[in-house]
């Protein structure tokens, strides 16, 4: 990820917080307001409904009911029902940048490449993002950071047992993922290192799971995008239990330098719509077949059909991340090189935002 946080670099040489954010939401808007190919007369639906009284709406925002399983080890979970990444999105409008967007991103003959699995004695862990699981009332690190105006400054529940993304001596991107099962608060930092001097990151962001609130505007996380990784990453354990019922994080090589919401961060490298921006959901095509994969590939196809997947993070193109764990089945991980990424479409989010600031979906 070092490399998608060089755009972030100007805030370290004077440029003010405001133009920060002015980098941002200016292409957002051009990206809200052309190319998204919805009609004059679903935008005038739209806009009626955004206008309508509180209590004429609330009908239409997602299930308060928790639906998701607990992450292992705690009774918290990966946000509220409401949260978009949660969201259905199976019926909702193809984007009008979908096809450039596909492929700009190199889906055109590009299969998907499921980044976690066995690791073949390449690192001394298997691939994936860990979780770490801890049960503390007050976390005792404190930790400096790269993107000190853009990182939370509070302590983190960071100890020599914090498992580090491709172990402890590992280069790349370092994420560390820590859940304090006792608040179900959620800890990330990237380029995680314990120094001599103390505990040393790229970035760090913290989030209540039960809350929707998201990051200031124009503010990075531990990813790209300035979403947490957590509700991202597709775990074992809801694929065993037939479920998955979240987004799941991916990467692109290139992304326009713009972030569409719920993402709050953008990491591009060109002003071109063609391309996508942070925050980009794509779903699989309805028409794309799941017979004849076995019954954990079909799960994670459901998945990709109901809540798709969103672009995170720039990278290696359509490589999409699961937690690191010992179980991930190898003829499962080789199942899911076949699929192609040309079988993927964009899609319209913005019938689903309540507020600019707020996770929360409407259905």
């Amino acid at each position: 990820m070092s490399s998608t946080k060089l755009v972030t670099a100007v805030s370290a040489i004077g440029v003010t917080s405001v133009a920060v954010v002015a980098l941002v939401t200016a292409p957002f808007a051009h990206a809200q307001s052309a190319g998204d190919g919805e009609s004059s007369g679903r935008n005038a639906s739209a806009r009626a409904q955004a206008h309508a009284p509180p209590s004429a709406r609330a009908t239409n925002l997602q299930p308060t009911k928790p639906q998701s399983a607990y992450l292992p080890g705690t009774k918290c979970r990966a946000f509220p029902a409401s949260n978009v990444w949660h969201a259905d999105i199976s019926k909702l409008p193809v984007s009008g940048r979908s096809r450039a967007w596909l492929v700009n991103s190199g889906a055109t003959g590009r299969r998907l490449h499921p980044d976690f699995g066995p690791s073949y004695g390449e690192q001394t862990v298997p691939y994936g993002i860990p979780i770490t699981v801890v049960r503390t009332k007050k976390p005792a690190a404190k930790v400096s950071f790269d993107y000190f105006d853009e990182s939370d400054h509070v302590l983190y529940p960071l100890s020599r047992s914090t498992k580090i993304e491709g172990g402890w001596n590992a280069d790349g991107d370092r994420h560390a993922i820590v859940v304090n099962a006792t608040t179900c608060m959620l800890y990330e930092t990237w380029d995680t290192h314990l120094t001599p001097s103390g505990w040393h990151a790229g970035s760090g962001a913290v989030w209540s799971l039960k809350s929707n609130k998201l990051r200031p505007a124009g503010w990075t996380s531990a990813d790209a995008a300035g979403l947490p990784i957590l509700p991202g990453l597709l775990r074992f354990d809801e694929v065993k239990a037939g479920r998955v019922d979240h987004a799941i994080r991916f990467t692109v090589p290139t992304s326009q330098r713009s972030a569409l919401w719920p993402a709050r961060h953008q990491a591009g490298s060109t002003s071109s719509t063609a391309y996508p921006p942070m925050g980009a959901r794509f779903r699989i095509k309805k028409g794309f077949s799941i017979k004849g994969y076995s019954a954990y590939a079909r799960t994670i196809l459901k998945a990709m059909k109901r809540t798709g997947m969103v672009v995170a993070d720039n990278g290696s193109g359509w490589f999409f991340q699961g937690t690191q764990d010992a179980r991930w089945p190898s003829g499962l991980i080789d199942e899911l090189k076949t699929i192609p990424a040309s079988s993927f479409e964009a899609v319209d989010l913005r019938k689903l935002k309540v507020s600019a600031n707020s996770a929360k979906a409407r259905r």
